[in-house]
């Protein structure tokens, strides 16, 4: 944070992540990996999650949620390895940088928020399957609740939509967007504890508390009371959700609130380890693909369609089937003859 461009001095940790060239380079790469693997896999996962599954329970309205905030992500990440190698200088203009820069955070947020809705859902699918039968989440609840996850994220991002986010830097000759921010950003100190509170506390700690009691609860029921393939399968997506949270997003906002608060008070950086985990913030929009193989039974079904993948046999397929009824998220559930005859006739 700092006042105004001419009477600012950049600092030497700030100043190196400018000028290190390999640094930029090795960002950059990641953000194509990242954009080829986002494009492709939630490209196919948007089209089964839309046009190849039924019905539309909650978790699958959940997903979708998902997938489009994921989709958004890959879309604007092209405009982000262009100004990577152009050596941060945006050219695009401050509207285009808010855009920019809100698309990266609201993916973030929506996505762990999207994240907890999945694990409230199976949570009471599976550990409150009779008491909250009646209180479940059905189709127009979840998608109330998508609208109520963005509307929440917008709020506390609203200083990204309002504020000009370019800084002219003028001792490199370059323009950064959301790389210096000015300190009158936002109007006070205690302005600034507000939105860094809103977005590490309310927007990550809480939700990943509530995730994490979740799938600890459905994995605890499970062990007790499932078969090997059920159980396996709850503690495989467990681990790949805990892995998003702990990998993605933990160390971007920890490291957010540590840069911010050392910058307001004790003129210190850590900008580069916090340019590096917004980076590796990116890879949940690969791995979220995978939440939904785990998750969703009917994805599975339709994912081994379209990629040939005749891993069960009919009566294989029929006994899973029965073995994962009773357990299932997914209401209403199709019997097993129903789901094995329309994957017939698709196939």
């Amino acid at each position: 944070m700092t006042g105004n461009s001419s009477s600012f001095k950049l600092d030497n940790t700030t100043r190196a992540l400018f000028l290190n060239v390999n640094t930029s380079i090795v960002i950059s790469v990641i953000y194509m990996i990242v954009t080829a693997v986002n494009l492709t896999g939630n490209g196919l996962s948007m089209w089964l999650l839309i046009f190849r599954t039924s019905p539309k329970t909650p978790s699958i309205i959940f997903m979708i949620n998902l997938t489009l905030t994921d989709l958004a992500l890959g879309a604007a990440l092209p405009f982000q390895i262009a100004y990577q190698l152009q050596g941060y200088h945006w050219k695009l203009g401050p509207k285009m940088c808010s855009v920019l820069t809100l698309v990266f955070y609201t993916n973030m947020y929506c996505s762990i928020l999207t994240m907890m809705a999945i694990g409230i859902d199976r949570y009471l699918g599976i550990v409150r399957p009779m008491r909250f039968r009646q209180t479940r989440f059905r189709k127009s609840i979840a998608v109330l609740s998508c609208l109520l996850m963005w509307g929440v994220v917008l709020s506390v991002l609203y200083p990204l939509m309002t504020t000009d986010l370019t800084f002219e830097i003028q001792e490199l000759g370059i323009t950064t967007c959301f790389d210096v921010l000015k300190k009158d950003m936002l109007p006070s100190i205690s302005a600034w504890a507000a939105f860094l509170f809103s977005m590490v506390f309310v927007l990550f700690l809480f939700p990943f508390c509530v995730t994490t009691f979740c799938y600890i609860s459905v994995i605890r029921k499970l062990a007790r009371d499932s078969k090997t393939v059920q159980k396996k399968r709850a503690i495989r997506l467990a681990i790949i959700v805990v892995l998003v949270f702990t990998v993605c997003f933990a160390p971007n906002n920890i490291l957010l609130l540590t840069h911010t608060v050392l910058r307001l008070f004790y003129k210190e950086s850590i900008y580069m380890a916090y340019k590096l985990s917004l980076c590796f913030s990116c890879l949940n929009s690969c791995l979220d693909p995978f939440i939904y193989y785990f998750a969703s039974k009917d994805f599975r079904h339709k994912l081994r369609q379209i990629i040939n993948l005749k891993s069960l046999n009919s009566m294989d397929s029929m006994k899973m089937e029965r073995k994962e009824s009773f357990y299932s998220s997914h209401y209403p559930v199709e019997s097993p003859e129903g789901e094995h005859s329309k994957m017939r006739s698709t196939t």
